[in-house]
């Protein structure tokens, strides 16, 4: 018993369980799902990426439609990829991924899930620091920044960086009530902005909506310089894919190891819905008044779009958004962190990586091109979630070992690890050689991995080692 507790680092001392399944009694009720994916998807974040989409020159039918698609098949890969796995073992994404693919693999992948995770709540910080620049009155980034351009935007970043790593360091638990306590009021507000849009756009009703919305709020034509033409493709891969290292790449395994049910999946369309629709449509709406009143004022600043439109309450809606969207993502990344350094305490490693993300915070170019970044993103992780897939599900059915690096007590899965590298080179190819936008190499990607995983595990297992146990070695 001794050495058990000292190889999983007391991982059940603060209720996390990094190193062992959730037990019964820490299993959570439906209602945790609903708060946490509405408070996390109706966020700060938000008002970054519906105007982007007018800056991408997208039109009213592509827009509204490939939503509802887009997200609509989202909520169907966290319910048939992602929650019926999580329910079954009921481990964390990277102690499920050590089984598989060796202590040795799984840091590489934890070091760059963590790292994508901490640009990803970087973005979100710099959104709640864009509310504190309207009370403080220091210069704030333009569209096309990159770097930091003052030092009261680096002290607000700062200070909005270290309260939301505070939150996250104490746990899902903690993240989970936040959310809850946050994520209605913040709906009501992102409502608000759409109807105050609505309104100072002259849309009186339902029978002139469309017509406004076709000439005056995404009217298509040419994206601004520098921005991709989105499509309804581009609307459709983007809702669907924006998650993906959450759900076909597997992340949300660590979230999902506390539901009961693999139904409570459902939750994600409070977050789909309420966030990936109302709230990007509403902050389009923001975007097209600043743009109606001032052509030439492209700035996409969070903080001064919800002044105009609903003045301290949305400047707090801002700031809390950005917390209850950063605070999952800090909590993942200090899982993944946590995974790398098992004997180290979660809370100072999510502090830790708190820090790291309030550091990404103070770039605003993240924030800038979130529309790029969160495609590359999934594209770095889904072949893991592939591999996951596979493993858990299929590979038995070809006579083959799961768990193969705990089976072998192996280091190193190389069948794991070449899939990974193999299908990231291939989507580079694509991108960089074919001329694929990075928004859709994503998906044949997948099934790519899949099928490398599945017959570089044949060689790996019955040909290398010819299906018996070896010593640990990579």
């Amino acid at each position: 018993m001794t050495e058990d507790k000292s190889t999983q680092g007391d991982s059940s001392a603060d209720g996390e369980f990094e190193r062992e399944p959730v037990p019964a009694r820490a299993l959570l009720g439906f209602k945790s799902f609903v708060g946490m994916y509405a408070g996390e998807h109706c966020a700060g974040t938000e008002l970054m990426i519906g105007p982007l989409f007018i800056a991408a020159g997208v039109s009213a039918y592509d827009l509204i439609v490939g939503l509802l698609l887009g997200n609509l098949l989202a909520v169907v890969s966290w319910m048939a990829l992602t929650a019926p796995i999580a329910t079954r073992s009921r481990l964390t994404l990277y102690y499920q991924l050590e089984k598989i693919c060796g202590p040795v693999l799984v840091t590489l992948y934890n070091l760059a899930n963590g790292i994508m995770f901490c640009f990803l709540a970087g973005a979100m910080i710099t959104v709640s620091a864009t509310a504190v620049g309207v009370w403080a009155g220091f210069p704030m980034p333009k569209l096309d920044d990159i770097y930091p351009n003052s030092v009261g935007w680096v002290l607000a970043v700062l200070g909005v960086g270290l309260l939301i790593s505070i939150v996250a360091a104490y746990g899902y638990e903690s993240v989970s009530q936040f959310a809850n306590i946050a994520s209605p009021w913040m709906v009501l507000v992102f409502l608000a902005f759409g109807l105050v849009g609505l309104r100072q756009l002259g849309v009186t009703g339902f029978h002139d909506f469309w017509s406004i919305a076709e000439t005056r709020i995404w009217p298509g034509g040419d994206p601004m310089v520098g921005k991709t033409k989105f499509t309804f493709w581009h609307v459709t891969f983007f809702a669907w894919f924006c998650n993906m290292a959450m759900h076909i790449g597997m992340a949300d395994l660590s979230v999902f190891r506390f539901a009961k049910k693999s139904w409570y999946a459902v939750a994600t369309s409070a977050g789909m819905y309420v966030g990936h629709f109302m709230a990007w449509i509403a902050a389009s709406l923001l975007y097209a008044v600043q743009l109606n009143a001032n052509p030439a004022n492209t700035d996409v600043l969070p903080g001064p779009l919800a002044n105009n439109a609903a003045g301290l309450a949305g400047l707090l809606c801002v700031i809390i958004a950005g917390w209850t969207t950063a605070n999952p993502t800090i909590y993942r990344a200090g899982l993944a962190f946590q995974a790398v350094v098992p004997k180290t305490s979660r809370f100072a490693v999510t502090l830790f990586t708190g820090m790291l993300a309030t550091l990404a915070g103070m770039f605003p170019g993240i924030a800038m091109k979130l529309l790029h970044f969160v495609a590359l993103y999934g594209m770095v992780l889904m072949p893991m979630g592939a591999v996951v897939f596979v493993d858990f599900w299929l590979i038995r059915k070809f006579g083959l070992r799961s768990n193969y690096a705990e089976y072998s007590s192996r280091l190193f899965n190389w069948a794991a690890g070449l899939t990974w590298f193999l299908t990231l080179g291939t989507c580079t190819i694509l991108v960089l050689f074919f001329d694929v936008q990075i928004y859709f190499v994503s998906l044949p990607g997948w099934f790519v991995a899949a099928a490398l995983y599945v017959g570089l595990s044949y060689y790996y297992q019955r040909i290398v080692h010819q299906g018996a146990p070896v010593e640990a070695t990579v």
